[in-house]
């Protein structure tokens, strides 16, 4: 039986993509959240163990509610009343 995937891992894998399709770079995302860039590439590698306070502030610097970065990363995406596929 398969391992299940590392949730830092994951996390990261869906932050990173919600990124690029929000257009910020790692550097650009960090400015609008206020953290360090290399704490967000921290973040996207699965190197840390994220806080719930950290997860609601780059979801606020991408446009996306908090929860959206828990979910898969084949999900649907909700931004301004639209629905597209993440």
């Amino acid at each position: 039986m398969k391992n299940p995937p590392n949730p830092k891992v994951a996390f990261g894998e869906r932050l990173r993509q919600l990124r690029k399709d929000a257009g910020l770079s790692q550097e650009g995302l960090a400015h609008k959240a206020e953290l360090d860039r290399s704490y967000v590439g921290a973040v996207e590698r699965g190197e840390v163990n994220i806080s719930l306070i950290n997860i609601g502030i780059l979801a606020k610097a991408i446009g996306v509610q908090p929860y959206q970065l828990l979910l898969p990363a084949d999900s649907q995406v909700v931004k301004k009343g639209r629905t597209r596929k993440a």
